[in-house]
């Protein structure tokens, strides 16, 4: 076995574990915030939200700095850096008392997170141009099984075991992932291209900034995690209106997952799709169907309508992170792709930051059933923006930072 495919297979099995025990805390997010007092709904519902986008706020900023150390250092010691600080912050998670210690931590957890997004860019980065959506769809489909399950043992766990033992399980089990990267994972350095043009951080943030495509291409990214973790935080709180059950944690994690089903099932053919008629028309069309398939969540009145149209909404949600890395792939520069897609990911957890704070107020002021429908919205907002690039003139990216780099010299 090569190396290359070596890697891929380790990346694979590592994403599986991070994001299987990442995801066993999420169903009950909202009803581990409840035990820490007696706070009305509201209070539950805003914290949620607040706590739930806190790690974010810092990954936003550490993103293309982390990218940038990996394009001069290689990806792995930051897999690394990643998996043991994310493992140490939700063990702590697990002896919390109030809901500001919670805060900090998911704040301290976002400087070191970033473990998935941080594999796509490696696998990306040794992957050639014209199968980069067939191979990040096949990446994507190890975080999403472990998606699939993760919330279904965590709500298992939660209910037999409690909370803070969750914590614990999850914070090993991503241990054992850093420790198979740490020992498994052999990387091969990028060939250094010595006529290749050094870009300044000014120059790069400035080049995606006015660089048609890659602008819309971010906003889009974060409209898509807006209206994905839009109503993640809530979830919970909405299962329970729809059922008189006692095992709620549960329930709201065989929810979780069935948007897991559908994402496993299609986020490989997406990537390869992308990859034979283009990223700009899948992208476009998925956009399309998570509208359509969001929407209808808002007037169910039974878990398993619920969990149908999660399935639905999982098929077109989980085609999006694989096409757009893949895009970002193609248009970026080798030597400084670490960093490019670092800016993306930033955009990425800026969604991830506005969509719960979002979807949290929309409830606290007009219900949880209106964040679908809103959040629906945002999705033809995303095809309007990638609609607009499309129809303009191509401009070649490395060319633009070139005359970018230029006129800053100048």
């Amino acid at each position: 076995m090569n190396v290359q495919k070596r890697n891929f297979i380790i990346i694979w099995f590592a994403n599986f574990l991070v994001a299987g025990t990442m995801t066993m805390i999420m169903p009950f997010l909202s009803l581990y915030i409840e035990t820490f007092g007696d706070h009305s709904d509201a209070y539950v519902q805003k914290w949620a939200g607040l706590i739930f986008g806190a790690t974010f706020i810092t990954a936003l900023i550490m993103s293309p700095i982390w990218g940038r150390i990996a394009d001069k250092y290689g990806f792995k010691p930051i897999l690394l850096i990643n998996g043991f600080g994310i493992a140490t912050s939700v063990f702590l998670m697990g002896f919390v008392h109030s809901v500001e210690a919670f805060f900090i931590l998911r704040l301290f957890n976002g400087v070191v997170t970033g473990f998935i997004p941080t594999s796509l860019a490696f696998v990306s980065s040794q992957t050639a141009r014209e199968e980069a959506g067939k191979k990040l769809g096949t990446l994507q489909m190890g975080s999403v099984t472990g998606t699939l399950f993760g919330p279904v043992l965590g709500g298992l766990m939660a209910d037999a075991f409690g909370f803070q033992y969750t914590f614990i399980i999850t914070a090993f089990s991503v241990v054992v992932a850093a420790l198979i990267v740490l020992f498994g994972i052999k990387e091969q350095k990028k060939v250094k291209n010595e006529k290749a043009i050094h870009y300044s951080r000014k120059t790069i943030l400035g080049g995606l900034l006015h660089h048609r495509l890659m602008l819309n291409v971010m906003i889009v990214t974060a409209l898509i995690q807006i209206g994905n973790f839009s109503i993640q935080p809530l979830l919970s709180l909405y299962v329970a209106g729809l059922t008189e059950s006692q095992n709620v944690a549960f329930l709201a994690g065989l929810t979780f997952s069935a948007a897991g089903v559908g994402n496993l099932l299609f986020a490989r053919k997406w990537g390869k799709l992308g990859d034979d008629i283009g990223y700009e028309k899948v992208l476009g069309a998925l956009l399309i169907l998570s509208f359509i398939f969001i929407v209808p969540q808002a007037f169910v009145t039974s878990i398993w309508q619920l969990m149908i149209c999660r399935l639905l909404f999982g098929i077109a949600i989980g085609g999006m992170i694989p096409i757009t890395t893949a895009l970002v792939r193609r248009e970026a520069p080798v030597n400084i792709q670490g960093e490019v897609m670092g800016y993306n990911t930033s955009f990425r957890f800026l969604g991830n930051i506005i969509g719960p704070m979002f979807g949290g107020i929309v409830s606290g002021f007009i219900g949880i059933s209106s964040v679908f429908i809103l959040t629906g919205a945002l999705f033809l907002l995303g095809f309007g923006f990638l609609y607009y690039a499309k129809r303009k003139p191509v401009q070649d990216f490395e060319d633009f930072l070139a005359e970018e780099s230029r006129q800053t010299k100048d």
